[in-house]
């Protein structure tokens, strides 16, 4: 039997680079894609030392242009696409007053929309396929709220219930859709990738004193990390081998424990747990 065909986004870094390599070494015919193709050089040479089944292709998320050249090469050389991960996305900080309308609708755009978009190119591919998955890469932070990360919370939010919906109505066609909510983990989108508002550090701001704790134990947060990414990279793969894979896999450290607060427990606790933790307010 040929060997399942993904595609995934953003490969550049993080669990999108690592779930190629890890799918790649299984022998998977991968498709790593990228927005920005000058950062494929870590991936080019684990390729070429590694003779990994991988093809770069270029795909930004929010420009249905690329993606569709990107699906037309897919079909004319394999004519068919097994498992779509999608994992491109950012987190841009900052409280909403501090956030402009455009900051907040490029974050929707890309963590939301670019996997609308996503979706929507693939499932002619995917039908093809005798055991079709899409696999949404969503966060703890779309089961639970913190300040300063509205955006990000929303755009994941959504993800989360548009998930659910097409979970039910693809499951009519024998296709699967699986979310993976991770806690945080030392990659790229806590650092280089993550953004913030460019009113977040202006000192006239009345959120400035609030952001700065927020930067503060932020920082310090990242700083003591000790989970490791590959863990999502392995469990990208054991949602794709097996046979009926949960639908929402929360992994990661202190992921469970939040969401777990956030359902059962009353909201005044976990507004408490905030203010105590972040901003050191009873």
């Amino acid at each position: 039997m040929d060997k399942k065909i993904v595609l995934i986004t953003g490969c550049s870094s993080g669990f999108g680079y690592l779930s190629a390599i890890q799918l790649a070494e299984k022998e998977y015919r991968v498709i790593a894609t990228m927005r920005d193709l000058s950062k494929r050089v870590d991936l080019d040479n684990k390729i070429k030392t590694g003779n990994l089944p991988i093809n770069v292709c270029r795909i930004d998320v929010t420009d249905l242009d690329s993606i569709k050249r990107c699906i037309k090469d897919i079909d004319r050389e394999y004519g068919r696409l097994d498992v779509l991960v999608n994992n491109a996305g950012y987190g841009i900080g900052g409280f909403f007053e501090d956030l402009s309308d455009r900051e907040f609708r490029e974050q929707m755009e890309t963590n939301f929309f670019g996997v609308l978009n996503m979706v929507r190119e693939t499932l002619p591919l995917l039908r093809k396929s005798d055991d079709a998955r899409i696999i949404n890469i969503s966060s703890a932070a779309g089961l639970t709220t913190t300040p300063g990360m509205g955006a990000y919370n929303a755009s994941k939010w959504a993800l989360e219930a548009f998930s659910e919906s097409l979970r039910q109505e693809l499951a009519l066609h024998g296709m699967k859709v699986l979310l993976i909510e991770p806690g945080p983990y030392p990659t790229k989108v806590l650092t280089t990738n993550t953004r913030f508002a460019e009113k977040a550090n202006d000192p006239n701001s009345p959120n400035y004193k609030f952001t700065q704790q927020l930067y503060v134990k932020y920082k310090q947060n990242n700083a003591t990390l000790k989970s490791d990414p590959m863990e999502i990279a392995r469990l990208i793969e054991k949602l794709i081998s097996e046979k009926n894979p949960s639908f929402r896999n929360v992994h990661g450290p202190g992921a469970k424990l939040r969401a777990y607060m956030h359902r059962f427990l009353p909201w005044s606790f976990n507004e408490w747990v905030i203010r105590r933790v972040i901003f050191g307010k009873v």
